[in-house]
């Protein structure tokens, strides 16, 4: 038996994981079962998203994810299975698991169909519980996808965006701000590193605010309460303040534009 991730904005201190847990067990008992975050802002696809497509490298193949940010719950929307790079993500189609699926390689997608293997009576408020869990652990029983659903080519695709240079200008946005405060862009280590060399001063503007980050290697080469521009853990431009939080300092959010100008 193998793993299955669970990642949801339900709250870590609400019943509902459990709830979701306890369907599973009863499913697939030997497997075993990792929180990746139940922490996710209340109906933020993207930050789910994000947080799926950080983790889902470092998880051996035959892995299943199970990722409820569903905002939709109860309507029309279809529920998934992606399949990419031998692990398989179950979910809701709002893009919540394509960025992930895709860091994988290529991806099959598949609708789910065949509702006898939902818990019963299906809930119009907690899928979840009720179609996600389960479906999850039939997989990790070995029930291959094309037992449990249908392929399909339309789905709803999401994107963090990519970073681009132009001229002595890189251009991105924040995707996510981590609990430190780090803000993680969309520009990626390959770009930023073409663009600026270790210890260079670099001219930042986040909305209304701006201010001088230098590049750096790690958070404590700047001074205490500077702010820095490093690359992080996932790989891409983080900013950051040594012992403190980038966001606070620079008010900044999620979605939010930045520019970053050689400043010399």
């Amino acid at each position: 038996m193998g793993i299955i991730t669970l990642l949801t904005d339900f709250g870590a201190d609400s019943g509902y994981p459990a709830a979701m847990k306890g369907v599973i067990y009863a499913i697939a008992p030997t497997a075993t079962l990792i929180d990746i975050s139940h922490g996710i802002k209340h109906h933020d696809v993207r930050e789910g998203a994000f947080l799926l497509w950080m983790n889902i490298p470092f998880f051996p193949k035959g892995t299943v994810h199970c990722a409820v940010v569903d905002p939709s719950v109860g309507t029309a929307r279809q529920p998934l299975i992606v399949h990419a790079g031998g692990q398989l993500l179950v979910g809701p189609d709002n893009g919540l698991l394509i960025p992930a699926a895709r860091r994988l390689g290529s991806t099959e997608v598949f609708t789910i169909t065949n509702e006898k293997f939902y818990r019963k009576p299906v809930s119009h408020t907690f899928h979840g519980r009720d179609i996600f869990a389960p479906i999850a652990a039939h997989l990790a029983n070995s029930f291959p996808p094309k037992e449990l659903g249908q392929p399909v080519e339309k789905f709803v695709k999401l994107s963090f965006g990519e970073g681009s240079q132009q001229g002595m200008t890189l251009k991105g946005e924040i995707i996510f701000v981590d609990t430190f405060g780090n803000l993680v862009t969309s520009i990626s280590a390959q770009l930023l590193n073409a663009f600026a060399q270790l210890g260079d001063p670099l001219a930042l503007e986040v909305g209304s605010k701006s201010a001088i980050v230098r590049f750096l290697e790690t958070y404590e080469q700047a001074d205490e309460n500077e702010l820095c521009i490093t690359i992080g853990s996932h790989e891409q431009a983080e900013i950051a303040v040594n012992l403190g939080s980038a966001a606070q300092r620079l008010r900044a959010h999620p979605g939010d534009a930045l520019t970053l100008r050689k400043n010399r």
